[in-house]
């Protein structure tokens, strides 16, 4: 666990999501579907029950290349962070991760914070030695983020996105974990 003062004044806490936490992860996701097109789900896409995403959860903390992170604000899941692992021992080493933030506490670093703990976390593993993400190419805020953590540009996937019968690229980054 790991507490932190934002940009806002608010103290925030970044902690391993358990079990406990399916209904208030549930609701969360349900609300940032919502507020953005940079996630590869919109409203009433994630289709994940509190029972399922309890067992989810508790699947997520028996491995030891895989975390859910959330921040939360006065006992508010206000953000979150899933990364996991390869499941085969030629992959278990890279994983790829995805991180939301409540539109309402955008420009805080809450989510710079989340991948902060991911690599440090990562280090700790002994296990984790390159971290992936995807990033929609005209989500610029994300990018800059990401390249001011150490992340690196490594490709584009076209038309990985189709939302509103529009499609979007998406930038592959990654991280090698030393």
């Amino acid at each position: 666990m790991k507490q932190l003062q934002l940009r806002s004044g608010a103290t925030m806490v970044i902690r391993k999501a358990a079990k406990s936490d399916a209904d208030g992860i549930v609701e969360y996701i349900e609300t940032i579907s919502g507020e953005s097109d940079n996630l590869t789900f919109g409203p009433g896409e994630f289709e994940m029950s509190i029972e399922k995403e309890a067992e989810f959860l508790d699947s997520i903390a028996t491995q030891n290349n895989a975390i859910y992170l959330v921040a939360e604000i006065g006992g508010k899941i206000v953000g979150s962070l899933h990364f996991s692992g390869g499941a085969r021992p030629r992959t278990a080493h890279v994983g790829e991760f995805g991180v939301s933030v409540l539109k309402e506490h955008w420009g805080n670093g809450i989510g710079t914070e989340l991948i902060r703990y991911l690599l440090e976390w990562s280090k700790e593993t002994g296990i984790i030695r390159k971290i992936n993400l995807r990033v929609r190419t005209d989500n610029f805020n994300a990018i800059s983020v990401y390249k001011k953590l150490g992340f690196t540009q490594e490709g584009i996937i076209t038309r990985d996105l189709l939302i509103n019968g529009e499609f979007h690229d998406m930038l592959l980054m990654g991280y090698h974990v030393d």
